[in-house]
C-alpha cells in the first residue's frame, strides 16, 4: 500500500514537471525566485529564508546553505556536490535528478521532501530526517547503511526515519 501510494506520487510528479509553467501575475512578494542555469559553486547562502526559490540546471557544488529555511524549495538537476546543508530544513521540497554526493546533510530535515531521481553517494546524513520523504528505493538502501543519530528538532532518528530495518 505504501509503495502503490509512493509510486501513485511519484508519477503524478513526474507529470507536473513535464507541464509547462503558466505565468502567474501578482505582488511582487508572492512571485517566486528562480535561478536557471547559472554556477554558483562555493557561494553563501547560509542561515537565510530560500523559501521561494527554484533553482534548475544549477550548480551549488561547495555552497553553503547550511541553517537555512528551504521549505518548498525546487532543485531540479541540481549539483550539490560537497554542498553544506546541515541543519537546514528541506521539508516539503523538491529535489529532482539532483545530486547530494559528499554533502554534509547533517541534521536536515527532510520531512515530506520530494527526493526523486536524486543521489546521495558519500553524504554525510548524521541526524537527518526522512519521515515522509519520496526516496528512490536503492538511494533509501544506500543510506540506510550508514543512518545514524537524531534529529535536533525532530527528534526522530534517522534508521527510523528511512524505515531501515
Amino acid at each position: 500500500m505504501k509503495y502503490i501510494l509512493r509510486l501513485t506520487i511519484s508519477f503524478l510528479v513526474l507529470i507536473i514537471l513535464s507541464l509547462p509553467t503558466p505565468a502567474l501575475a501578482g505582488s511582487p512578494g508572492e512571485m517566486t525566485s528562480s535561478y536557471d542555469n547559472v554556477d554558483l559553486s562555493g557561494k553563501d547562502f547560509s542561515n537565510q529564508n530560500l523559501q521561494t526559490q527554484q533553482f534548475v540546471k544549477v550548480k551549488l557544488k561547495e555552497a553553503d546553505l547550511s541553517g537555512s529555511d528551504l521549505r518548498g524549495v525546487v532543485f531540479n538537476t541540481v549539483e550539490l556536490e560537497k554542498a553544506n546543508l546541515h541543519g537546514s530544513d528541506f521539508s516539503n521540497g523538491l529535489a529532482y535528478l539532483s545530486h547530494f554526493n559528499n554533502a554534509n546533510l547533517s541534521d536536515v530535515d527532510f520531512t515530506e521532501a520530494m527526493l526523486l531521481r536524486s543521489t546521495f553517494d558519500g553524504a554525510d546524513i548524521t541526524g537527518a530526517d526522512f519521515s515522509f520523504a519520496i526516496l528512490d528505493r536503492d538511494q533509501v538502501k544506500k543510506l540506510c547503511e550508514t543512518a545514524s543519530g537524531v534529529n535536533s528538532k525532530t527528534g526522530i532518528e534517522t534508521r527510523e526515519s528511512l524505515a531501515c530495518n
